[in-house]
């Protein structure tokens, strides 16, 4: 996706705030949002914005699995697994 193609100064958000948002549900690309030639804002649909966030969640998630793995902070899977059993013959 070129977002050169997606960028639209303020005062045409501001004019065509309706149209933009119809356009931005159907197409699912983000709009840049430019301020006296600069670009200043993102805005995107809510659908998009949400599976932005779910997908930081697990690659945060992964990167803190990882953290643990160089720290050492791990155990091998036949203990994990012993102690599960032994957890579980105890109830």
């Amino acid at each position: 996706m070129k977002y050169s193609t997606r960028v639209k100064p303020i005062s045409y958000v501001k004019a065509n705030a309706a149209e933009l948002i119809r356009e931005l549900g159907e197409k699912r690309e983000p709009l840049i949002i430019t301020q006296n030639g600069e670009a200043k804002a993102v805005m995107q649909d809510v659908a998009t914005y949400e599976q932005t966030q779910a997908t930081l969640a697990l690659l945060k998630i992964l990167a803190l699995g990882n953290r643990e793995i160089e720290q050492g902070k791990v155990t091998p899977v036949a203990e994990a697994f012993r102690r599960l059993r032994k957890q579980r013959s105890q109830r």
